[in-house]
């Protein structure tokens, strides 16, 4: 027996069967996140497998003011004395002009004087530091590479600077 369908008689589809969501890396994924909390708990209360680095004991250290003037030249002066120890002009110092912007970045959200002095720190380990003398920012020199710690190390050789 054959049954015409008329126009505006619609067959309905068969329904279409969709395969069922792949749980195991469902179930794996949530195995690998649960083992990363716990290695980071074990890790922060045992302190295996942590990292800890000993800056050692300062050897050197100098106080210095950063400041940029109008016509875009960068002084950097001994803070003690108010000694000009570099005077650089504009297309000139350009790690020193950087950590000038990122310092003073850092100075507005700490809400600090833009005025107060930086420490540059040369430490027992070898690696030198420019620290913020009121928020407490310290960026280790060492990381940007040996051009840039030479472009900052060379006010330590200077007199007047403060030792411990």
């Amino acid at each position: 027996m054959n049954i015409a369908v008329q126009p505006w008689q619609k067959r309905k589809p068969a329904p279409v069967k969709t395969p069922p969501f792949p749980r195991l890396p469902l179930y794996s994924a949530f195995v690998l996140i649960a083992f990363a909390v716990v290695a980071i708990i074990f890790s922060q209360k045992t302190g295996i497998g942590t990292m800890l680095t000993d800056p050692g004991r300062p050897l050197d250290m100098i106080d210095l003011t950063i400041s940029q003037t109008v016509d875009d030249r960068v002084l950097v002066t001994e803070a003690n004395s108010g000694r000009v120890l570099a005077d650089f002009a504009p297309g000139e110092g350009g790690f020193v002009r950087g950590s000038l912007r990122a310092l003073a970045r850092m100075r507005m959200t700490a809400e600090v004087d833009i005025n107060e002095p930086y420490r540059v720190i040369k430490w027992s380990n070898g690696s030198v530091s420019l620290s913020d003398t009121k928020s407490g920012q310290r960026i280790y020199l060492n990381a940007f590479g040996p051009d840039q710690v030479a472009a900052f190390e060379k006010f330590l050789g200077n007199e007047g600077r403060a030792s411990q």
